[in-house]
């Protein structure tokens, strides 16, 4: 039979290592940093950069206050062992004073950080980096990183303690202890490195990790890596104003959904036009309103016994990839197999209609 001291040390080295991790049943539990300390904390999406000085900070103390929760957790757990006797101790008093050296430095360095309204934190110095005329502080800098950062067109992606947000002008990654940073203008953005997975806990497909490296022409920034999905590198390009090199020739493979528009798009072309009235002018496409909207659907199937397609009499609204994103969200997402032959309801009227009853307008 195990001893209480071991059963007690494997305990407390799992809950540290998952609690400095985070898997998803500690943030689902809410044993997390922005859980536990939410009130102290304040809004990420009120104060960006205020949050996140906050958060590191506070990230420091508590992760550094771990080895002396284990001295505190083996007097109760192993009372035969007295360490509450410090005076007695000799095995374990260089653990005691290491665990109290070490909080004691984590406490001076954040008191360090807070000198000058957090002046010295790690965080205000990568700000101070990116102060131009426009934004003649790193104050100023803040508040325009917090203004972009409210807006619900950046892009955001992983994990709270690994994070990527790309704004209009920022590229950011989100780390435990920091905050990483680099201004759109002044970047460059490289795929250095693929990884192919084949579970993944978010899906029943492989998947494909990308990791590009972030660089600056400014000499102040030190570049930094950022991971995400394959899947995400078009909503990633589309929202990145420059240009992604390849470095490493790495092929960037499509996903379930983007194959499926382009098997889609081919069988469209096969079926029968539709020519527009005279006299009929073609609007916008209400899904994406940059296209004209280019599909109309006409009931052209023929299936013996009884057709559950029917009749649609709605006029062209929808450009083709719009009505193939929305053919695709309507099914089956483990079923990739039965996406073509199956009936989705028109996005407009609901009226049933298979991938023969889409017609290109002429």
């Amino acid at each position: 039979m195990e001893s209480p001291e071991v059963t007690f040390t494997l305990a407390y080295i799992v809950f540290s290592f998952c609690f400095v991790c985070a898997p998803n049943e500690f943030r689902s539990a809410g044993l997390t940093i922005q859980n536990l300390f939410s009130s102290w904390l304040g809004s990420e999406d009120v104060g960006f950069t205020q949050y996140h000085i906050r958060r590191t900070s506070i990230t420091v103390l508590v992760h550094s206050a771990l080895p002396l929760g284990y001295y505190m957790g083996m007097c109760i757990a192993a009372p035969e062992k007295q360490l509450g006797y410090i005076h007695q101790l000799h095995e374990k008093r260089a653990f005691l004073l290491l665990s109290l050296c070490l909080q004691l430095a984590s406490w001076t360095l954040v008191i360090y950080w807070s000198r000058s309204h957090w002046h010295n934190h790690p965080i205000s110095q990568a700000l101070q980096a990116h102060i131009q005329p426009s934004h003649p502080s790193w104050g100023s800098v803040a508040a325009n990183m917090n203004t972009e950062f409210r807006r619900i067109d950046k892009f955001a992606t992983g994990v709270p303690g690994a994070r990527v947000i790309v704004t209009d002008n920022w590229v950011l990654k989100v780390t435990t202890y920091h905050v990483y940073m680099a201004l759109q203008s002044e970047c460059h953005v490289t795929v250095t490195e693929s990884q192919q997975h084949q579970l993944s806990p978010d899906s029943a497909s492989p998947a494909q990790i990308l990791t590009f490296r972030v660089g600056s022409i400014n000499p102040a920034v030190k570049p930094f890596d950022i991971r995400l999905n394959s899947t995400e590198y078009p909503e990633l390009r589309e929202k990145l104003h420059v240009p992604i090199r390849n470095s490493a020739n790495v092929v960037i493979g499509h996903t379930i959904s983007e194959l499926f528009l382009e098997t889609f798009r081919a069988q469209v072309d096969l079926n029968q036009p539709y020519i527009l009235p005279s006299g009929q002018e073609i609007e916008p496409c209400i899904g994406c309103m940059q296209v004209p909207a280019n599909t109309k659907l006409v009931k052209l199937c023929h299936v013996e016994g009884v057709c559950v397609c029917v009749r649609c009499f709605c006029r062209p609204m929808w450009c083709l990839s719009c009505l193939g994103r929305w053919f695709a969200s309507r099914q089956d997402q483990q079923r990739p197999e039965t996406w073509l032959s199956s009936r989705v309801p028109c996005p407009t009227c609901r009226a049933k209609f298979c991938i023969l009853d889409i017609c290109i307008v002429r």
